[in-house]
């Protein structure tokens, strides 16, 4: 069997930064084992697959250990792929998800991306593992309402130079599964601030998290009274996102550049 890769850096406009994603464009769907045993052969945070249908296209994403159930940075990189290879006249894409439709426009050199608001509030009993996990105590931990089937925590801080010294137990955070755990805090040169830990799916510490946008942007834009939002994650490879918040629905705008395309063979 040949399938087609394209392996894109999201979040970026510089390859080697940002969140790399392996995109598969495909027939027909898979068996899910199959697509799972590609993303744990990529080896990258997500590998998304698609299928085209009449006036848009079916989605999913894989982590090295398990299907998620939303991806930000796999998702634009999709787009990016449809935008730069599959379908270059198209000035929107249209994704059906197990988390609804989301919908991918150009923007002048950023692409536009239409993700639901995933409510967070503070969380009334942290488990122990979390405060365990963090060799830092938040100020505050909220937590999702929303997006059941995952979740996550959220450990607010009080500065960027916070969110770049926490240094967690990952073994004690895997045991949080489903749940990840992000870190945030305003920042010096952006709005605000985040890190992203998801352990139990592979991924130790997520480059650039589209998903917990979702919900870091209803927080930060209230907390700061604003709807716009510059947003930098502060992983080693590092990366922005342009953000708005718009009632129950979240506007992520990013870059994305290719690193490299091939075929699986199998």
């Amino acid at each position: 069997m040949k399938i087609p890769l394209f392996h894109v850096d999201a979040f970026t406009s510089e390859v080697f930064r940002g969140n790399p994603a392996a995109v598969c464009p495909l027939n027909a769907w898979l068996d899910d084992a199959t697509m799972l045993a590609i993303a744990a052969e990529n080896n990258l945070s997500e590998t998304a697959f698609l299928v085209r249908k009449p006036g848009a296209y079916d989605l999913r994403w894989f982590a090295p250990r398990h299907e998620v159930q939303l991806c930000g940075h796999a998702t634009l990189a999709s787009a990016f792929v449809i935008f730069n290879a599959l379908d270059p006249a198209a000035q929107s894409v249209r994704f059906d998800t197990c988390s609804g439709v989301l919908v991918v426009t150009r923007d002048g050199e950023l692409l536009s991306m239409d993700f639901p608001a995933l409510p967070i509030t503070a969380s009334a009993n942290p488990p122990a593992r979390l405060l365990a996990g963090l060799d830092r105590r938040p100020s505050l931990i909220l937590e999702s309402t929303d997006n059941a089937a995952e979740g996550n925590y959220f450990c607010v801080y009080e500065s960027e130079d916070d969110v770049l010294r926490v240094r967690p137990s990952l073994p004690l955070l895997e045991q949080l599964h489903p749940a990840g755990v992000c870190v945030t805090a305003p920042g010096r040169n952006s709005d605000f601030v985040s890190r992203y830990f998801a352990p139990s799916y592979g991924i130790p510490e997520d480059p650039v998290t589209g998903s917990t946008h979702c919900s870091l942007v209803l927080y930060w834009s209230k907390r700061l009274d604003k709807p716009r939002l510059h947003a930098r994650q502060l992983s080693a490879r590092g990366g922005e996102l342009f953000c708005e918040s718009k009632g129950d629905r979240v506007i992520l705008r990013g870059n994305a550049v290719i690193y490299m395309q091939g075929t699986i063979l199998f």
